[in-house]
C-alpha cells in the first residue's frame, strides 16, 4: 500500500509540475517582470475620470522617472495633488525639441497630459488651458523647463456675451441712405485677387486696430485710401510699435499676458462698457430709464458649426454638423459616423480629375478645429499647409478682409473671436440694416487643403482649388438672424426693375 501511495503522490506532483510549467509558458513575459512602483501607485490615487488605466500609468511612470532626478519635486507634486486649494510651487520637466511628450505611441503637450490625468479627463487641447500668474514656468513661456503642476493651470471659460440692444424705432432718415455707399464700397473694397499672408511670419502687428466710432467706416474707404497695416507690402518692420507676440503653440509659443493687463478688468466688462458707450446717452434716457431698445441675447446652439466640402466649384457629400467642441477634418475613410471626425476620404465624386485625386491623397490628418472659450482655432495637423480666409481673423490682425492666411504644418491660429464679433455687432445696429447684414460674411470661413489661392498663387479664387471646405458658425449666424429680424428690413425700397 505504501508503494502504491508513493506512486500516486509522485504522479500527482508530476502533473502539478507540468501544469505550473504550462501556466508560466502561457503568461506574457512582460507581465512577469511588470512592477508598478509605490510612487506611481500613490500618484495614480489622484487620477480623475476614466482615462485609460494603462496609458495613465505609463504617463505617470514616465513623469516619476524625470522627477526623481530633482530634489523635492516628487514631494511638491504630491503636496499639490493632496491639497488643491493650497499654494504650491512649480513642478517642472525639461522641454523637448518640439514641446511634446510621447507616452505609449501617443504624443501630446506635457501640461495637457497631466492636467488630463489629474484634473480634467475631457481636456482636448492646450487652447483650453491658461497658466495662473503664480506659475513661473508655464508651457507658453518658451523656457527650458515646463511646469506640469495641474493646479498651476486653469480651464478657459466661455465668456458671457452682453446682449445687443436693437433700437425699437429707427432714428435714420430714409432719404439719407447708407445703401449706395455700402454697395459701392463692397464692390471696390474686394481686390481682384485676395492678398496672402503666412502664419506666423506675416503676423507682426497688433491683433486689431481700434474699433471705429462708426462701423460704416469699415466699408466707406476706397482701396487707395484704406490702410491695412499688416497686408503684404506693408512698410512697417519688425521694430514697429505695432509688433505682435505670436499667439499659439506649438510652434510658435504664446507669451504670457503681463499681470494687471486691462487694469484687472475682465474682457466681459470691457466688452460691456464698449457696448454701452456706443449707445446714445449710454442706452438711457434723460431720467435714467432705459430707452426704447430691444435686448437680443447670444445663445449657444446644439451644433456650433457646420462644414461643407467642395472640389473646385462642386459640393461633395452631406454637410457635417459639429456638436463636439473639438473636431478633425481629415482625408481618411472611417465609416463609423464619428461625431468628432469628418472623413473626406469617404466621399465620392464621378467628376473628380487627377489633380483633385492627388490633392486628396495629401490631405492626411487634415485640420483640427477647436471651439474653446468663445474662440475658434484651426490647427494644421496635415503634412501640407492649409489656407484660411476668415474676415474675423483678418480684422483682428489688420489685414484686408479677403486676405488668405497660410497655416503651415504643426501651427495653429485663432480664426474667430466671439467677443470681437459681439462688439462689432453692438456698434453696427446703430448704423442700419445693411451694415449689420454685412457681418454675415464674417460668419463664414473658407479653408483649402494643400493648394492655396490669391495674389501669390495661380488660383485666384477658392473655387479654383481642388479641395476646400466652407465653415458656417451657427452661434453668430443665429444671433445675427435675431438682430436682423428685430430690425425689420432695409429702409431703401428696391423695385423689380432696379
Amino acid at each position: 500500500m505504501s508503494v502504491e501511495g508513493n506512486g500516486e503522490e509522485k504522479l500527482r506532483l508530476k502533473i502539478n509540475s507540468k501544469n505550473k510549467q504550462k501556466t508560466i509558458e502561457s503568461t506574457p513575459i512582460s507581465s512577469l517582470f511588470s512592477f508598478t512602483s509605490p510612487a506611481v501607485k500613490r500618484l495614480l490615487g489622484w487620477k480623475q475620470g476614466d482615462e485609460e488605466e494603462k496609458w495613465a500609468e505609463k504617463a505617470v511612470d514616465s513623469l516619476v522617472k524625470k522627477l526623481k532626478k530633482k530634489k523635492g519635486a516628487m514631494e511638491e507634486l504630491e503636496r499639490a495633488l493632496s491639497c488643491p486649494g493650497q499654494p504650491s510651487k512649480c513642478v517642472t520637466i525639461p522641454r523637448s525639441l518640439d514641446g511634446r511628450l510621447q507616452v505609449s505611441h501617443r504624443k501630446g503637450l506635457p501640461h495637457v497630459i497631466y492636467c488630463r490625468v489629474w484634473r480634467w479627463p475631457d481636456l482636448q487641447s492646450h487652447h483650453e488651458l491658461k497658466p495662473l500668474e503664480c506659475c513661473e514656468f508655464p508651457f507658453g513661456s518658451k523656457q527650458k523647463e515646463v511646469c506640469i503642476n495641474p493646479y498651476h493651470y486653469r480651464r478657459v471659460e466661455t465668456p458671457v456675451l452682453p446682449p445687443v440692444l436693437v433700437p425699437r424705432h429707427s432714428e435714420f432718415n430714409p432719404h439719407l441712405s447708407l445703401l449706395a455707399k455700402f454697395r459701392n464700397t463692397s464692390l471696390h473694397s474686394e481686390p481682384l485677387m485676395p492678398h496672402n499672408a503666412t502664419y506666423p511670419d506675416s503676423f507682426q502687428h497688433p491683433p486689431c486696430t481700434p474699433f471705429p466710432s462708426s462701423p460704416s467706416h469699415m466699408f466707406s474707404q476706397s482701396p487707395n485710401s484704406i490702410s491695412y497695416p499688416n497686408s503684404p507690402g506693408s512698410s512697417s518692420g519688425p521694430g514697429s510699435p505695432y509688433q505682435l507676440t505670436v499667439e499659439t503653440p506649438p510652434p510658435p509659443y504664446h507669451a504670457r499676458e503681463p499681470p494687471g493687463a486691462h487694469n484687472g478688468r475682465s474682457m466681459d466688462a470691457i466688452a460691456e462698457s464698449q457696448l454701452v458707450l456706443s449707445l446714445p446717452n449710454g442706452g438711457k434716457s434723460a431720467d435714467g430709464e432705459p430707452e426704447n431698445f430691444q435686448p437680443v441675447c447670444y445663445e449657444e446652439p446644439q451644433h456650433w458649426c457646420s462644414v461643407a466640402y467642395y472640389e473646385l466649384n462642386n459640393r461633395v457629400g452631406e454637410t457635417f454638423q459639429a456638436s463636439s467642441r473639438s473636431i478633425l477634418i481629415d482625408g481618411f475613410t472611417d465609416p463609423s459616423n464619428n461625431k468628432n471626425r469628418f472623413c473626406l476620404g469617404l466621399l465620392s465624386n464621378v467628376n473628380r480629375n487627377s489633380t483633385i485625386e492627388n490633392t486628396r491623397r495629401h490631405i492626411g490628418k487634415g485640420v483640427h478645429l477647436y471651439y474653446v472659450g468663445g474662440e475658434v482655432y484651426a490647427e494644421c495637423v496635415s503634412d501640407s499647409s492649409i489656407f484660411v480666409q476668415s474676415r474675423n481673423c483678418n480684422y483682428q490682425h489688420g489685414f484686408h478682409p479677403a486676405t488668405v492666411c497660410k497655416i503651415p504644418s504643426g501651427c495653429s491660429l485663432k480664426i474667430f473671436n466671439n467677443q470681437l464679433f459681439a462688439q462689432l455687432l453692438a456698434q453696427s445696429v446703430n448704423h442700419g440694416f445693411e451694415v449689420v447684414y454685412e457681418l454675415t460674411k464674417m460668419c463664414t470661413i473658407r479653408m483649402s487643403f494643400v493648394k492655396g489661392w490669391g495674389a501669390e498663387y495661380h488660383r485666384q479664387d477658392v473655387t479654383s482649388t481642388p479641395c476646400w471646405i466652407e465653415i458656417h458658425l451657427h452661434g453668430p449666424l443665429q444671433w445675427l438672424d435675431k438682430v436682423l429680424t428685430q430690425m425689420g428690413s432695409p429702409h431703401n425700397p428696391i423695385s423689380s426693375v432696379s
